[in-house]
């Protein structure tokens, strides 16, 4: 599924990271009084009623700004702009309207895409009032918060995401493959990609962050149709400097988007470090099945064991996403290269895997009676059916009488028992809980 992109933007100090922060559900911004204390952008996944949607966060905007920090927030920002599928224009409902706030407005006004003016620090239905002269910036009516204590969020996350489609199995699984290689500036990506598709179309240089843009490339193999999207290096966020580094971060985050498989390259002189743990964390959480292939090979000097011990190494980083294959290539030498597009149909055909019903239920309720959960609070959590209601990724519904009492640990027991029976090599789970009362709507991720 192709995510939705929200961008959040605004001058200084108004609570852009808090409000990012409370989407995303966690501390990953720095939040401080200090103005400006953003000076990188930030993008996390989110999910609100089942809809997955991208969130960028920008440092402050300020359009006039010669200094070169602030230019930098404005080149960015723009880019966020043109990149985002929505925006949040965010003010300060204490502080009321800054001649910034203004100025903002008036290139917001020639911008097509969907815009929502937030007026944050809205803390109390006694500060309701300092929303209305907001009307003034002419960008509609104003949707009031708070983003530190979580005023109204709920609400307005239902109007920020009731637009995002979610897209049916036969939308998403077609004749093509969709195949991103992904992973730090100078792995070897666009090296690949032209050993893959026997072409030069990526310039390959010994410079880190050659590739800026996605490049798309089709071919052939094992008679299915590939299409194979080489993407600039995406790296740690303190470091997008540039313009051109935000951009490339932001193609490369589309690209995740689009793909059925991420192929997520490492380079084997360096082991694998936490950017490349990140990269990998960021296809996870989008619900992308994965391939590490671990490149320049040639370059190791090997021992008996010595792919054994690079790959228990390997699996010791990935803790929860053990479930991803590791290959071995040289894509200069075009060592075992090809063995991407091998693994990479396998994986993609055990992300279209489909469960018998009453397979499922016949081995599963098993090993649950074998293994029941248990609860902190000592009740008895009963889990009564077992039902696979989608592929790619596979998506799999457990019914039981109190599905919120379930723990992240028997969570993690049900998914290695559906993999010890039925793989899902690569591929991601999706397990939700509900209750066996059909007219209980709620569902408990």
């Amino acid at each position: 599924m192709v995510s939705h992109i929200i961008a959040i933007i605004g001058r200084p100090n108004v609570g852009k990271s808090t409000l990012f922060n409370r989407i995303i559900g966690f501390q990953k911004a720095i939040v401080h009084d200090e103005p400006g204390v953003t000076r990188d952008r930030h993008y996390g996944v989110a999910q609100w009623n089942s809809k997955q949607f991208t969130l960028i966060d920008t440092g402050g905007y300020v359009p006039d700004s010669h200094h070169i920090y602030e230019k930098a927030i404005r080149e960015q920002t723009q880019i966020a702009m043109e990149e985002a599928d929505q925006i949040l224009f965010v003010v300060d409902g204490k502080y009321g309207i800054a001649p910034l706030d203004i100025e903002i407005a008036q290139i917001l006004r020639g911008n097509k895409k969907k815009i929502l003016l937030v007026v944050n620090k809205i803390d109390s239905s006694e500060l309701e009032v300092n929303t209305h002269e907001f009307h003034k910036l002419g960008l509609g009516e104003p949707i009031s918060l708070a983003a530190l204590h979580g005023r109204n969020i709920g609400d307005f996350l239902d109007g920020i995401t009731k637009n995002i489609i979610i897209k049916s199995d036969d939308e998403k699984n077609s004749d093509e493959i969709k195949i991103a290689i992904i992973g730090k500036p100078n792995v070897g990506k666009s090296s690949l990609s032209n050993t893959l598709t026997g072409t030069n179309r990526s310039i390959v240089t010994h410079l880190a962050g050659t590739t800026r843009d996605s490049i798309d490339s089709k071919l052939k193999f094992q008679n299915k149709n590939i299409l194979l999207i080489d993407t600039a290096g995406l790296v740690k966020q303190k470091r997008l400097k540039t313009s051109v580094d935000f951009y490339s971060a932001m193609r490369t985050i589309r690209a995740i988007d689009r793909c059925d498989i991420a192929v997520v390259m490492i380079d084997a002189t360096l082991k694998i470090d936490r950017q490349d743990l990140h990269i990998i964390d960021i296809a996870c959480e989008k619900r992308k099945s994965a391939l590490v292939v671990v490149n320049k090979w040639d370059l190791i000097e090997k021992e008996t064991g010595t792919m054994n011990d690079f790959k228990s190494f390997i699996d010791s980083k990935l803790k929860r996403h053990d479930y991803i294959p590791q290959i071995y290539i040289s894509a200069k030498t075009k060592k075992r290269a090809r063995l991407v597009l091998t693994e990479a149909i396998e994986i993609n055909n055990e992300q279209l895997k489909r469960i018998n019903t009453s397979e499922l239920n016949e081995i599963l309720l098993k090993e649950i009676e074998n293994y029941p959960p248990s609860t902190k609070t000592g009740k008895e959590v009963k889990i009564n059916f077992i039902t696979q209601i989608q592929v790619n990724p596979p998506h799999i519904l457990f019914f039981a009488n109190e599905p919120q009492l379930i723990q992240d640990s028997y969570k993690r027991f049900l998914e290695n028992s559906i993999r010890k029976y039925w793989s899902f090599r690569g591929v991601p789970l999706h397990l939700t809980f509900r209750r066996k009362n059909k007219q209980t709507k709620k569902e408990i991720e």
